[in-house]
């Protein structure tokens, strides 16, 4: 991520020298529920609006159960061309449901900023539409965006990634109506809820070479311009459940 000079710095962290594994003495795992929301093999089992990780300024071992994403990739991934849409990216190997895949980077701008780029292929809007995942018999499935309550909503100060000069393999993931991957928001460098990670997790077991997909949580008649006029932009990702419009 490229982030500006005003970004906030990293928290008090945790005091698990040995790990963490009492929800009554570490930290992150209060902010988490009391729960760290990821099994011994990374897979994250628990979805939340909000993920914390442990970071830099906790004093338990990287091996901690509750460092994932910031690890980076682990999966072998390639992007493709494909015949209508552009570029793509699948796996060369299998996914488990609920493995990270990558983290969406990029420059991070206010909105206002984010609102003068002349491309806008590559922005994420980030802050104010937290995860919109469930866990639902076992497997991640996607429903709608989750309403924040009044103390969790950040007022006049939202925040968008732009991949479109510096990014990597998650900006070349495309939008699909019905996607295998889902954005999860996680902190864990900082605590502002502003300005979360947004990390790929798989929402379903995928085959290899199926391409990577996941929805850009745009709504139809919602996204506008700096007039405030509609913007539409044409969906075709050929899904069974897909609208036409992306937004």
């Amino acid at each position: 991520m490229k982030y500006p000079d005003w970004c906030p710095t990293a928290p008090k962290g945790c005091d698990c020298i040995g790990g963490c594994l009492d929800s009554k003495k570490c930290s992150c795992m209060f902010n988490n529920g009391g729960k760290i929301p990821y099994n011994c093999n990374g897979a994250i089992v628990e979805a939340k609006p909000l993920v914390y990780e442990c970071g830099p300024s906790c004093k338990c071992p990287p091996s901690c159960y509750n460092k994932v994403s910031q690890h980076g990739m682990k999966i072998r991934l390639e992007i493709f061309k494909m015949k209508s849409r552009g570029w793509g990216v699948r796996s060369l190997t299998s996914i488990s449901s609920g493995s990270f895949i990558c983290e969406y980077i990029g420059e991070l701008l206010e909105d206002k900023e984010a609102e003068k780029r002349q491309n806008d292929e590559y922005l994420f809007d980030i802050g104010h539409n937290f995860s919109d995942c469930s866990l639902i018999g076992g497997l991640l499935a996607l429903k709608p965006v989750v309403q924040l309550s009044s103390s969790e909503v950040v007022e006049d100060e939202h925040f968008t990634i732009d991949a479109a000069q510096c990014g990597h393999v998650g900006r070349f993931i495309n939008h699909i109506c019905s996607p295998n991957l889902y954005a999860q928001n996680v902190l864990y460098d900082h605590e502002d809820k502003s300005k979360p990670h947004i990390m790929l997790f798989a929402a379903e077991n995928i085959p290899p070479l199926k391409e990577l997909t996941y929805h850009y949580n745009y709504f139809v008649n919602q996204v506008q311009d700096l007039n405030g006029n509609i913007k539409m932009k044409s969906c075709y990702c050929g899904a069974a459940e897909c609208t036409g419009r992306m937004y």
